[in-house]
């Protein structure tokens, strides 16, 4: 058997499910060790024989998110992605650092981002400062911020509209309600996470493994793991200025190309966070950022 332009719908250790043109599942390996190991949402080739189903190659992708790992090293997650969402709640309260992770993730990659305020039937009715400032920012830069809960069904139909036939990617904390998320737009996927642990022969399928779902009405939903951290080792100290545009033009304002943005005169940024031009937040997280990737 040959099929052409498959999608690997979870990739899990030395094997992964890929759905041919019906939506059929099949345990597929790599032809060796050294071949490149395929992601979930890539296009691939695939074959069979007596005994397994092969990889015989993987098709160009669009994009590749990556993460590193605890050693600094890039490790795939999910190719061929039109957006990312950023998935956050009133609780577990926003991590701001793993959400500029993911500004910083989607503007080296040119991935467009979506912020998604879930489970607002649970947040305050004043908000926070904290969800002032991140409002304030992705005016500034573009970013689009949704609101929305499952109780209520306007929201998520906004959702759907503004990313239909959309591959998107849902990342954030865990317990903000990503999987809840996927199976209100794709109802069908709990009836899917059966058939894949059936095929995979792990047992019960959980979203331990990114995996990928169609959507009904065009495009698809990757489900991702909740992270407690998304590593950056991998970008550059310029991918993290492109996430902060502001801050990063007023270090080049600074009288001194080596300014180290303490006690020199003439420091663009002092004066930014001395007049609240630059959020002093956003400023630390930067700094982090920066250090991380070598900056």
């Amino acid at each position: 058997m040959d099929e052409t332009g498959s999608r690997v719908i979870v990739s899990s250790g030395n094997h992964c499910l890929v759905a041919d043109s019906s939506g059929a599942l099949h345990r597929c390996h790599p032809r060796s060790r050294r071949a490149p190991r395929p992601v979930c949402g890539d296009r691939v080739d695939w074959s069979a024989d007596a005994t397994a189903g092969w990889i015989d190659a993987i098709r160009p992708r669009t994009n590749l998110i990556e993460r590193g790992d605890f050693r600094g090293r890039p490790r795939g997650l999910a190719a061929n992605i039109d957006r990312i969402v950023v998935v956050i709640a009133p609780q577990p309260a926003p991590d701001a650092l793993l959400i500029d992770r993911y500004i910083v993730l989607g503007e080296a990659l040119r991935i467009p981002l979506l912020i998604w305020c879930h489970k607002q039937d649970l947040a305050p009715s004043t908000p926070t400062g904290a969800m002032h400032a991140l409002r304030t920012r992705c005016e500034h830069q573009g970013i689009v911020l949704m609101t929305g809960s499952l109780l209520s069904d306007d929201g998520l139909a906004h959702l759907r509209t503004a990313t239909r036939h959309e591959a998107l990617i849902l990342v954030g904390q865990s317990g903000v309600g990503k999987s809840s998320i996927t199976q209100a737009l794709i109802p069908t996927a709990s009836r899917r996470i059966g058939e894949i642990s059936a095929t995979s022969g792990q047992g019960r399928h959980t979203t331990s493994a990114t995996t990928w779902f169609e959507r009904p009405d065009g495009g698809a939903v990757v489900d991702s793991p909740g992270v407690r951290t998304l590593r950056l080792d991998h970008l550059s100290a310029s991918d993290v200025d492109a996430a902060y545009p502001e801050i990063a033009a007023a270090t080049r304002r600074c009288r001194f190309n080596d300014c180290r943005h303490g006690h020199e005169p003439a420091c663009a940024i002092r004066q930014g966070l001395e007049s609240g031009e630059i959020d002093a937040g956003q400023w630390q997280r930067w700094q982090r950022l920066r250090e991380e990737t070598g900056g």
